[in-house]
């Protein structure tokens, strides 16, 4: 069993110490669990709100409305849920030691570029790469 890692309030990531060190990982990991409760809490707030907000509204405009806002959070809330994948599969690669590393390349991600993005799998020069080469190879 891994033993639990110290981390003040305040801690924030920092170049010059050892990259992907404990404190970072546990760092990281605390990042990803916190943003994936308030997604999980999120989505439980949508299930009721559609629940409880089953109703039967008699004009045609306001029920139009509202099936649009409920397609809207639904939609929302399915772009979530891909979200939730990710971030488990970024705590999966904390688990196995690859967290912090460019999937393409093998180079370190760029610590300002992992607290904006903790789900980033690779370098942002890699990423740019990728998408200009999506780019040109989409069919439109």
């Amino acid at each position: 069993m891994k033993q639990e890692v110290f981390l003040p309030e305040d801690y924030r990531p920092a170049e010059d110490e050892p990259f992907m060190n404990d404190r970072q990982l546990e760092y990281f990991r605390r990042k990803l669990l916190d943003w994936k409760n308030e997604l999980l809490a999120g989505s439980r707030d949508t299930i009721e709100g559609l629940q409880d907000n089953t109703r039967n509204i008699p004009d045609v405009a306001d029920r139009a409305s509202e099936e649009t806002d409920r397609a809207l959070e639904l939609r929302t809330r399915d772009r979530q849920r891909k979200l939730v994948a990710k971030i488990d599969s970024a705590l999966r690669r904390i688990e196995e030691g690859e967290y912090g590393y460019c999937e393409m390349t093998g180079d370190p991600i760029s610590l300002k570029r992992l607290d904006a993005r903790p789900i980033a799998t690779m370098t942002l020069e890699a990423q740019e790469r990728h998408e200009r080469r999506e780019k040109v190879h989409r069919d439109d």
